[in-house]
Protein backbone atom coordinates (compact mmCIF):
# COMPACT_ATOMS: atom_id res chain seq x y z
CA UNK A 1 0.00 0.00 0.00
CA UNK A 2 1.34 3.47 -1.12
CA UNK A 3 0.83 5.92 1.35
CA UNK A 4 1.10 9.99 0.28
CA UNK A 5 2.36 12.83 2.51
CA UNK A 6 -1.23 14.19 3.36
CA UNK A 7 -1.58 17.30 0.30
CA UNK A 8 -4.99 15.96 -0.81
CA UNK A 9 -6.06 15.59 3.26
CA UNK A 10 -4.62 18.87 3.56
CA UNK A 11 -6.09 20.95 0.39
CA UNK A 12 -9.67 19.24 1.56
CA UNK A 13 -9.41 20.70 5.03
CA UNK A 14 -9.16 24.27 4.07
CA UNK A 15 -11.73 23.94 1.54
CA UNK A 16 -13.81 23.01 4.32
CA UNK A 17 -13.19 25.51 6.35
CA UNK A 18 -13.24 28.07 3.89
CA UNK A 19 -17.08 27.26 3.45
CA UNK A 20 -17.38 27.82 7.16
CA UNK A 21 -17.07 31.52 6.43
CA UNK A 22 -19.77 31.97 3.75
CA UNK A 23 -22.51 32.54 6.21
CA UNK A 24 -20.45 35.92 7.58
CA UNK A 25 -20.27 37.35 4.11
CA UNK A 26 -22.33 40.17 2.70
CA UNK A 27 -25.67 39.10 1.20
CA UNK A 28 -24.39 40.78 -1.71
CA UNK A 29 -21.29 38.52 -2.54
CA UNK A 30 -23.60 35.25 -1.98
CA UNK A 31 -25.99 36.88 -4.51
CA UNK A 32 -22.68 37.51 -7.12
CA UNK A 33 -22.64 33.94 -6.88
CA UNK A 34 -25.67 32.80 -7.40
CA UNK A 35 -25.98 31.15 -4.04
CA UNK A 36 -28.62 33.80 -2.10
CA UNK A 37 -29.70 30.44 0.28
CA UNK A 38 -25.73 29.28 0.99
CA UNK A 39 -25.28 31.52 4.06
CA UNK A 40 -28.30 29.85 5.77
CA UNK A 41 -27.28 26.56 4.88
CA UNK A 42 -23.70 26.54 5.61
CA UNK A 43 -24.81 28.33 9.12
CA UNK A 44 -26.48 24.83 9.56
CA UNK A 45 -23.49 23.16 8.45
CA UNK A 46 -20.62 25.21 10.28
CA UNK A 47 -20.05 23.14 13.28
CA UNK A 48 -19.91 20.27 10.81
CA UNK A 49 -17.85 21.13 8.46
CA UNK A 50 -15.27 22.32 11.24
CA UNK A 51 -15.05 18.99 12.45
CA UNK A 52 -14.58 17.34 8.55
CA UNK A 53 -11.57 19.93 8.64
CA UNK A 54 -9.96 18.28 11.69
CA UNK A 55 -10.79 15.06 10.89
CA UNK A 56 -9.17 15.33 7.67
CA UNK A 57 -6.24 17.08 8.98
CA UNK A 58 -5.68 14.44 11.60
CA UNK A 59 -5.52 12.13 8.11
CA UNK A 60 -3.01 14.13 6.99
CA UNK A 61 -0.71 14.25 9.92
CA UNK A 62 -1.80 9.96 10.17
CA UNK A 63 -0.53 9.58 6.52
CA UNK A 64 2.81 11.62 7.10
CA UNK A 65 3.73 9.98 10.25
CA UNK A 66 2.84 6.39 8.86
CA UNK A 67 4.92 7.80 5.01
CA UNK A 68 7.80 8.12 7.13
CA UNK A 69 7.37 4.76 9.29
CA UNK A 70 7.42 3.03 5.23
CA UNK A 71 10.45 4.90 4.51
CA UNK A 72 8.89 7.06 1.97
CA UNK A 73 10.30 11.02 2.24
CA UNK A 74 8.03 13.42 2.79
CA UNK A 75 7.93 16.80 0.40
CA UNK A 76 8.29 20.15 1.98
CA UNK A 77 4.96 21.14 0.02
CA UNK A 78 3.11 18.52 1.85
CA UNK A 79 4.14 19.99 4.93
CA UNK A 80 3.68 23.61 4.32
CA UNK A 81 0.26 22.82 3.03
CA UNK A 82 -0.38 21.05 6.30
CA UNK A 83 0.38 22.85 9.03
CA UNK A 84 -1.42 26.06 6.10
CA UNK A 85 -4.22 24.17 6.73
CA UNK A 86 -3.75 23.84 10.74
CA UNK A 87 -3.85 27.53 10.58
CA UNK A 88 -6.30 28.09 8.18
CA UNK A 89 -8.77 25.90 10.22
CA UNK A 90 -8.25 27.31 13.56
CA UNK A 91 -8.60 30.77 12.37
CA UNK A 92 -11.90 30.01 11.01
CA UNK A 93 -13.01 28.49 14.44
CA UNK A 94 -11.94 31.40 16.52
CA UNK A 95 -12.33 34.68 14.26
CA UNK A 96 -14.72 33.69 11.05
CA UNK A 97 -16.74 36.76 11.64
CA UNK A 98 -13.11 38.72 11.43
CA UNK A 99 -11.78 36.55 8.73
CA UNK A 100 -14.73 37.11 6.58
CA UNK A 101 -14.94 40.72 7.23
CA UNK A 102 -11.03 41.31 6.17
CA UNK A 103 -11.53 39.50 3.03
CA UNK A 104 -15.00 41.44 2.17
CA UNK A 105 -13.13 44.69 2.39
CA UNK A 106 -10.33 43.61 0.64
CA UNK A 107 -11.53 41.87 -2.11
CA UNK A 108 -14.82 42.95 -2.62
CA UNK A 109 -14.90 46.80 -2.44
Amino acid sequence: MKHGTGISSSLAAILSSVATFSCCLQLGFAAALGAGTASAVFTKLRPWLLGVSLGLIALGFWRQHRAKQCGVRSRWIGNVLLWASVVVVVGMMFFPQEIAAFIADRFWK
